[in-house]
């Protein structure tokens, strides 16, 4: 049995701010009406100005039906002005209005034709041009909270592609600014259509265990290169993910069920560790590579507190008997505060009585 969904192929959803086809469309139909009953009122208001070759008078009806071929342009001619007002009226107000009922149901057809070719031209020229971008697979609470944390650390909107199979998830990722695509990223042509080939980075954020493994294996199969990012809610299937091909995996459940220790017995670490996790907003953890002037001092000159050294693939944390000088090629997991430190009135009380022990003891 063929699947409707191979079949059809992944959608891709570009951002935009467009109105809607189907609104675009009812404003136009709403329009029409309101000419066509503005042509009924005008000419119903002149009716004794119009001939009827049947009975010689117009009804109401009569004028709907007047007014409804006139605007169509289609005119049997059974009903026809003769006085000189209703001929008036006729050329000055129901032929504009004709040709402006006739722009409007053409320019909805053209406008419809129009944006589906501009729709195709975009989604192909993004298609040629869209490379070292990062993927996340799945649009969940847990990819959410990483596109946050992405953007926080100045990851571009332009360069993140979100994948989820339920159409109103990735409609809400394309207004927020992101390119989506509608599929199950386990398929490899759902992940062609993000262009996973050419991606830096893959994230992989699915609610399933199961779903997150094979994810791992049809994008590592795409992309040898790229590095990915997954997430899963049981140890166990951590040893699973990585040899599917997973750089990085991190455990969800106990995560939560760490912090959860912490924030018991100790909630002011706790609190550190969750400002550490909300990127940008106080504490942050960040890597940078060892700067020329740091090569060969030891780790107290550097201005930020450094927790930890990356040197040949390896981490070596701060009291490592190797992290006695730092090296060229070194990099630098330091801590970072978003909020300047201000100077308290106790800070100066405290250096004040500083200098006054200084002075006493010389």
């Amino acid at each position: 049995m063929n699947d409707p969904e191979a079949v059809r192929g992944p959608l891709v959803l570009l951002p935009s701010a467009r109105t809607g086809p189907l609104r675009a469309v009812a404003q136009r139909v709403g329009i029409a009406v309101l000419l066509l009953f503005a042509v009924v009122a005008a000419v119903y208001a002149d009716r004794d100005g119009y001939s009827d070759n049947r009975d010689g008078t117009l009804s109401l009806l009569d004028v709907f039906y007047y007014a409804s071929v006139t605007m169509s342009t289609t005119g049997y001619g059974d009903i026809a002005p003769v006085s000189d007002t209703a001929r008036l009226v006729n050329i000055l107000f129901i032929t504009p209005v004709r040709v402006l009922f006739l722009i409007l149901l053409v320019g909805t057809t053209l406008e419809v034709l129009a944006e589906r070719t501009r729709d195709d031209w975009r989604k192909a020229r993004w298609r040629t041009r869209v490379r070292d971008h990062i993927v996340v697979a799945g649009y969940g609470t847990k990819g959410r909270s990483a596109i946050k944390t992405l953007l926080s650390t100045g990851v571009s909107r332009e360069s993140i592609v979100v994948v989820d199979p339920d159409p109103r998830v990735v409609a809400e990722a394309t207004e927020a600014g992101f390119v989506g695509v509608v599929g199950d990223a386990t398929r490899s042509s759902v992940l062609k259509q993000a262009a996973v080939p050419r991606a830096r980075e893959i994230v992989v954020a699915s609610a399933r265990d199961d779903t997150a493994v094979l994810v791992t294996l049809t994008a590592r199969q795409l992309n040898p290169h790229a590095g990915i990012q997954a997430s899963v809610r049981e140890s166990e299937n951590v040893p699973l993910l990585r040899q599917s091909g997973a750089d990085h995996v991190v455990t969800s459940s106990e995560a939560a069920g760490r912090l959860l220790g912490v924030s018991t017995s100790q909630p002011n670490v706790s609190q550190v560790i969750e400002d550490l996790l909300d990127q940008g907003s106080g504490l942050d953890l960040t890597e940078r590579d060892v700067r020329p002037d740091e090569t060969g001092a030891p780790l107290g000159a550097v201005r930020e507190p450094v927790l930890a050294v990356v040197r040949d693939g390896r981490m070596l944390p701060f009291d490592h008997p190797e992290c006695t000088s730092l090296r060229p090629g070194d990099r630098l997991i330091v801590a970072a505060s978003k909020r300047p430190r201000e100077a308290s009135a106790g800070d100066g009380e405290e250096l004040a009585r500083d200098n006054a022990r200084r002075e006493h003891g010389s």
